[in-house]
């Protein structure tokens, strides 16, 4: 498949590989299962670097063993050499070779060689002034900082520079559709459920699902018996989690069900919320499966899951995963029978990426609250995006439906009603509509309405 974008990714990896010509740089790319972190670091080595993929399965000879034939065919080993040692390797990787030297999942030489992390840090305080460039990759996000960032770790202070792989824009993510062949609806749906993955496109590449519909592509990735998605979210989480999996797992099926507040959560396990302060702190700021969502205007705000392949997972199979794993006919025809209502809920944050930046939003966020007068937890009022831009305010409704003209006015109307029970929004607010289809979408825009649809996309 075609590799799409990076250019800042391979912008800065140029950069470094400049300054690595006078010192050793140790440079730490790191993101999520399955971001393209690998692609990247290839695209960019070309033919010029030496890649090591850190093998959990293998013992530390038989690895070692691997890099010995991988030094020989790329001439950095004599025919008659053998590596003895991993002190040994990493002498040589420093200082025979003038190549960018990779390492891939570089967090499982926890698993392998513990003792190669102090090592490494010894000759790199040893050779910092040595030329030399070498990237670590690794996708278990809670091991790597670990391995980075605690100072009672080996290499802590050794990175020069720590670079995070984020997910493909959604521009990007529907330039792999287009590849594929989705037509512009499906490709907004891919992006709904696999949002900006790359390794999920090529999924699709790999599996002849080119110009399919998503719901095709669902059944034969997701639904049909042995598919290829099947552990994908179990096995992306306990990799991170290990052993201690049990209340994690709980927390984000709650919080992708609707019990989205640690109160809500801690009632949803039957648990004091004392006790959960940790494990959700983590799934935020360690593991960074989940974010705080805070209103636009409003203290108290919700957690959301953040990759959607897992929220979908744990809103439509997690609390049922028995009947998922055994295919049971009933429950994988109300699978596919509920996408349209989850495309609908995720539909939000793809309308999110494509206007923000179309605008020039800041501050952009979802608004919600109490409607005068009401008790507590009744007639609450939601709209889809608040954001300013040149101290003028923009409210969005999102809807992933085909809309008419009236239908299309009625929810602008409705729009404009919401936001004046929103506090301290400036007056005159500019009002918009992102749907799947609109009829009579130049009317509303004569109009003064900011009305879109996935064909704006």
């Amino acid at each position: 498949m075609k590799f799409v974008n990076r250019k800042l990714e391979l912008k800065e990896l140029e950069k470094l590989q400049k300054l690595s010509k006078n010192k050793l740089f140790v440079v730490a790319l790191y993101g999520i299962r399955r971001v393209g972190k690998t692609r990247l670091i290839l695209e960019f080595a070309k033919n010029n670097g030496i890649y090591f993929f850190v093998n959990k399965n293998k013992t530390p000879r038989d690895l070692l063993m691997e890099y010995e034939s991988i030094l020989k065919s790329r001439g950095v080993l004599g025919e008659l050499e053998t590596l003895e040692s991993w002190d040994q390797f990493i002498d040589l990787i420093i200082k025979r070779t003038n190549q960018l030297v990779i390492f891939d999942e570089f967090q499982n030489f926890y698993n392998i060689e513990p003792s190669f992390f102090g090592m490494l840090q010894k000759a790199v305080d040893l050779n910092e002034n040595e030329p030399g460039l070498i990237v670590v990759l690794g996708s278990t996000l809670g091991l790597i900082k670990k391995t980075f960032s605690d100072s009672k770790e080996p290499l802590y202070g050794r990175i020069k520079k720590s670079m995070r792989v984020t997910p493909l824009t959604l521009p990007s993510s529907l330039k792999l559709s287009k590849e594929l062949g989705l037509l512009k609806e499906d490709a907004v749906k891919c992006y709904c459920l696999f949002g900006g993955y790359p390794k999920y496109y090529v999924y699709i590449e790999d599996y002849d699902l080119k110009g399919k519909a998503m719901e095709e592509i669902l059944n034969t990735l997701l639904f049909s018996r042995n598919a290829p998605l099947e552990d994908e979210v179990t096995v992306m989480l306990s990799q991170e989690f290990g052993g201690r999996s049990g209340v994690y797992f709980s927390i984000l099926e709650a919080i992708a069900t609707g019990d989205n507040t640690i109160s809500k959560i801690a009632s949803y396990l039957g648990m004091p919320a004392t006790s959960l302060t940790r494990q959700i702190k983590e799934l935020k700021d360690y593991f960074e499966f989940i974010e705080y969502e805070k209103p636009f205007s409003g203290k108290k705000g919700v957690y959301r899951i953040k990759h959607p392949l897992m929220a979908f997972w744990f809103s439509s199979i997690y609390k049922n995963l028995s009947a998922y794993l055994s295919r049971d006919q009933k429950f994988v025809n109300s699978l596919k029978n509920n996408l349209p209502n989850y495309f609908g809920r995720s539909f939000e944050a793809a309308a999110t990426k494509f206007i923000v930046p179309k605008l020039g939003l800041t501050e952009a966020r979802r608004q919600w609250g109490k409607m005068p007068g009401a008790k507590k937890g009744e007639n609450t009022y939601e709209i889809d995006l608040i954001g300013m831009k040149d101290s003028i305010a923009y409210a969005f409704e999102f809807k992933w439906k085909k809309l008419n003209f009236a239908e299309a006015s009625s929810i602008l109307n409705n729009l404009k009603t919401k936001t004046k029970l929103v506090q301290n929004l400036p007056p005159n607010v500019k009002l918009g509509l992102v749907a799947k289809k609109i009829n009579g979408k130049r009317k509303l825009q004569r109009k003064g309405f900011l009305v879109y649809d996935i064909t704006d996309f």
